[in-house]
């Protein structure tokens, strides 16, 4: 069985989130849009629930978390190439995101950024020709 994955995540302000998150690259479902949550596609398969936080907070009848102290879900993206990567992380800064190191770790190179509201994401390639099967 296929399923869709849909993540939900808070935000202060949901324009300037979709306007962030559109310069680095990602598309919106405005058919599930409205005033308080916007859809962005990762994939045909992935969603991003961006909700106002007192939207969010009523579907995770819970308050939504701080991400400058503590992290409820970790968001990672895979990357086609190195370059994608870097493409990618490049697109995150000029939008006013900010970038952690690099990693590489054999067959893995990754790099971590922070949305507009401190969201944690990696965004991995993996060198799939270095596994043996």
């Amino acid at each position: 069985m296929s399923r869709l994955t849909f993540v939900n995540l808070p935000v202060k302000d949901l324009a300037k989130a979709r306007e962030f998150f559109t310069a680095v690259g990602f598309e919106f479902n405005d058919q599930f849009a409205d005033e308080n949550t916007n859809c962005m596609v990762i994939s045909d398969q992935a969603y991003v629930m961006l909700h106002v936080e007192p939207t969010f907070e009523v579907y995770a009848e819970a308050p939504a978390a701080d991400p400058s102290s503590a992290r409820e879900v970790l968001v990672g993206l895979s990357a086609e190439s190195r370059a994608d990567v870097d493409d990618l992380i490049s697109k995150v800064a000029a939008a006013g995101g900010s970038t952690g190191e690099l990693v590489e770790q054999g067959p893995m190179y990754m790099q971590a950024f922070h949305d507009l509201d401190g969201h944690r994401w990696s965004v991995t390639y993996m060198d799939m020709s270095e596994f043996s099967g």
